[in-house]
This record gives structure tokens, sequence and C-alpha cells, in this order.
């Protein structure tokens, strides 16, 4: 009786080992429910799809899924005239949560006005959502969220490398996408809508390629393109200009930290920086390339109006040759407080477990946010979406090593605005951003269309904020304004031809 009992027993710890480790997404599937919000004052009636649609490959088959959720503002008649901004974020490997949850969506995280995480965890409504002006569909590629590859005829998924090939680098990414789009888009009757594509980080890179993919390969095309803190896009800032580029930043990092000298800080934010970037482009980029043969009195004197705009020492900037990495940055400027900065936002303070060093050991930014997304996200997809699976919502999914070669995803943006007079682009920014600095992505701006013939519609805004500058309230009221009022503008009147 013992043996047959701890045979029966064994068996069934057997069976749920099995079950647990046989956990698989369905390939196809959706749940739409309704719900309404407040924006501006004025009541938004929407549906919330959210669901799978598989990847195909050439023979047809279903090679990945990827899960989506689908906003849909209620009672249009004409989906010609509502657009679509279709949502990514970055990583590469991260889900689309960030802008889904906390900037653009009708539903944002339960977090404070400067964007620190609260109990009880959840969400509440978002009075500032885009989608009074547009549809919106945030997209999850393979790996993030609840996006999965899936096993092939034989009940086997493709091998490491085989996956690479198939979704993990640049431009494997843009085409995949860039075909699971298409179908979306046919599927759901948006191929006369007005389209944009919106990416953070990462994504940035990603929306970047997509404009010129979709355009080229799937013949749909856009009215717009929205770079939240973007990546360098292929566009190369090395040397003299990556190492110059960083000192605005720090001016604002300073700046907010009460760190810079009385005669700067009492100065608006917008006036110290608009000093700092004379200062980086005019003077610091061609001292830096001059290297060694810099003149040391010379040298002297930039690393002193590099103290000015940073808060760091004249002698700790001399020690680094005029080239300070943003790490010793966070670790450098409150040491004397025993408080390292955050990297994607250095409002954020952290506590190390020594003050000596040239690293922080974690980023209290990326935990915070971490702490009040996560069970933000898995609760409303369950609960108020009401979509069921027990697979894990993967807020950062497998997908390294990721090919990065043959990254012209800038260049093909440019071509892509050059072939469709339609095409404008949007890039925002937060001020406090360490890891993808706003000056940066000005200089990327600048640099995109060096012919300068497409200036008029290339656009930049700034926010005193960090990486996602959204989660500021006062910036997220700001930076969704913006985005509607780049939506509108980016819509011809009727029957204006696109043409030059």
């Amino acid at each position: 009786m013992n043996v047959l009992k701890s045979s029966l027993i064994v068996m069934l710890m057997f069976s749920q080992f099995s079950f647990a480790t046989n956990i698989e997404i369905e390939a196809e599937s959706k749940v739409t429910t309704e719900h309404k919000v407040k924006i501006n004052g004025d009541t938004v009636n929407y549906s919330a799809t959210t669901g799978t649609q598989p990847v195909w490959n050439e023979e047809g088959q279903a090679v990945a899924t990827l899960h989506y959720t689908y906003y849909q503002k209620k009672a249009v008649k004409d989906l010609s005239k509502r657009p679509l901004l279709i949502s990514f974020n970055g990583g590469p490997g991260s889900a689309s949560v960030w802008m889904h949850l906390a900037y653009t969506g009708p539903r944002i995280l339960n977090i404070d006005d400067e964007g620190y995480p609260v109990q009880p965890y959840g969400v509440k409504a978002n009075p500032y959502s885009v989608l009074d002006v547009a549809d919106i569909l945030y997209v999850n590629p393979v790996n993030t969220g609840y996006s999965r590859v899936l096993k092939n005829q034989d009940g086997k998924l493709p091998s490491k490398k085989e996956q690479q090939a198939m979704f993990f680098g640049v431009n494997a990414d843009i085409q995949y996408l860039a075909q699971w789009l298409n179908t979306f888009v046919t599927r759901h009757d948006r191929w006369l809508s007005p389209k944009f594509l919106i990416g953070e980080s990462y994504g940035t890179t990603r929306v970047s390629g997509l404009a010129h993919e979709l355009q080229n390969q799937q013949w749909m095309y856009l009215n717009g393109v929205v770079l939240v803190s973007p990546t360098d896009i292929g566009i190369k800032r090395d040397g003299p200009v990556d190492a110059a580029n960083r000192l605005p930043y720090f001016t604002a990092a300073a700046w907010y930290h009460k760190a810079l000298t009385p005669e700067l800080q009492q100065l608006d934010l917008d006036e110290v920086l608009a000093q700092a970037e004379l200062f980086a482009i005019d003077e610091l980029i061609p001292a830096i390339a001059r290297g060694g043969f810099l003149a040391l009195n010379e040298k002297q004197r930039i690393a002193e109006k590099m103290a000015r705009f940073s808060g760091l020492s004249t002698q700790v900037i001399m020690q680094n040759n005029l080239d300070v990495a943003p790490s010793f940055f966070w670790k450098e400027l409150l040491r004397d407080k025993g408080l390292t900065l955050g990297r994607l936002d250095s409002r954020y303070l952290g506590i190390d477990k020594k003050e000596v060093g040239d690293s922080p050991d974690y980023w209290p930014e990326l935990t915070s946010w971490l702490h009040s997304f996560t069970p933000a996200i898995n609760w409303y997809l369950s609960q108020e979406l009401q979509y069921k699976t027990d697979i894990k919502y993967n807020m950062f999914g497998p997908v390294h090593p990721w090919d990065r070669t043959k990254n012209k995803t800038g260049e093909n943006l440019r071509l892509a605005m050059a072939q469709n007079p339609y095409l404008n682009v949007l890039v925002q920014a937060g001020y406090y951003d360490g890891a993808t600095n706003y000056f940066d992505a000005k200089y990327t701006l600048w640099q995109l269309d060096p012919s300068g013939k497409m200036k008029d519609r290339l656009s930049f805004k700034g926010y005193r904020s960090g990486h996602m500058m959204y989660l500021r309230r006062d910036d997220l009221q700001l930076s969704n304004q913006d985005l509607r009022e780049f939506i509108l503008q980016a819509i011809p009147a009727a029957g204006v031809p696109a043409k030059y």
C-alpha cells in the first residue's frame, strides 16, 4: 500500500512538472473589453483588444506570436480620418509596458507626481492620453511581454542561432515586425488611416528602420515617426563628439541637484543649458580633438569651464583629460554626500556600499520603475483587460546576443522622409537622462538630413525629467500635448498632394 501511494505521489509530481514545463502561449487569441476615460475634460468611450497574432515565415508557417494591446475609440464612422499610433519600446528585449502604462495609454501607473512608486500598486485614469485623437497599438516583439517563439511542426523550437537570424538583430527585427504590421493593419481595416510610429530608446532604432521597411517592402506610407529618448540610430557620434556631447546633460543633472556655482544656479535651466550647449559645440569638441597636443594652459582653461558647467572639480576633469565618463559622473557629483545618481534619470538617488570607486553599484531609477510597473501590468492585463495566461510577462526578455551590424536606420529614416513628403519626425527627450542624453538626441536630429532641405519636418522637444520623461506628471501632460499637436499637424488637409 505504501509502495502504491509513493508511486502515485511520484506520478502526480511528474505530471505537474510536465505541465509546468509545457506552458505555451496561444498563437492566435484575443479578448475585447469596453471602457471609458476622461481626457482633457471630455469622456472618450473605447474598446481594448489584447491578444496574440502570429509571425509568418516565407512558407506561411507560424514561427512566433506577438502579444499586443489595441485601443480603439468607439463610434468612429470613418477610419480613414482616424490616426493609428503604433508603439514600441526598446532594450532590445524590453516589453511595450513602459509607454503603454505610463505615457500615451488611457490607464497609467499609480505613482506620485514625480514618478516614484507608491502603494497600493495599480493603475488609474490617464487624463492626458492621446487616445482622444488617435487609436493606439502597443506591440511586444519576440520574447518580450507574452510574445514567444513557436515550435515547428515537429514540436521543436528553432536553435538559438536560428532564432537570432529570424528575430534578434537590427534588421531581422525590423523585417518581421513590418510583415506583422501588414497583417494587423489588414485584419483591422486600417490601410486608409493616417499612421504614426512611436519608439522609445532602442525602439527609436526600430521605428526609424520600420519607416523605410514599411514603405519599401510593405508599401505602407506613414505620416509621422516619434523618437522618444533616441539611440544613435546608426548615426556616428564617436571620439570628441561623444565626449563633448555629455557636458550639457552633466549641466542639467548638476543644476537639478544644486551643484552648480551660484551664478549659474540662479538661472532657469533652459538658460544654463543654452550656455552649456554653445560651449560644447564651439570650444569643447575642438579642444578634445587636439588630444595630447592641446596646450596645457588651454587644457586648464577648458577644464575650468567644464567644472563650472558640470559641478565636478577642475582637478578630476584634468585627471580624466577632459573626457569624463557618465558612470564616473554618476558616482562623483554627490560623492561628498554619500549618494549616487541614476543612469536613466539622474533625479533618482542611490546608496553604495562604498563611497570610493568610479561607478555606482546599481541604478536606483530602474529598481524604482520595476517596483511599480511589474505588479501593475500583470494585474491590468489579467483583471481589467481579462487576458488570462500562465505565461510569464517578460519585462525584459532573452534576446541576446543582438546583431547590431549594418545599422543604417538613421539613413533609412532620412530616405523614407525624402521618398514621402508627408512624413514628419518628432524627437522627445528628458534633460536628466544620462543613458541617451538629450544633446546626443539633438545632434542626431541635426545630422539626420545634412542637406537641411527637410528640417521643417524635424522637431525637438525637451522635458525636465529623464529617459521616461512622462513619469513626472507635469511632463506627462506636456509631452502628450506635444505628441497630440504633432499628430494633428502631420495630417495634411484633404486633397493636398504629397509632392515637392
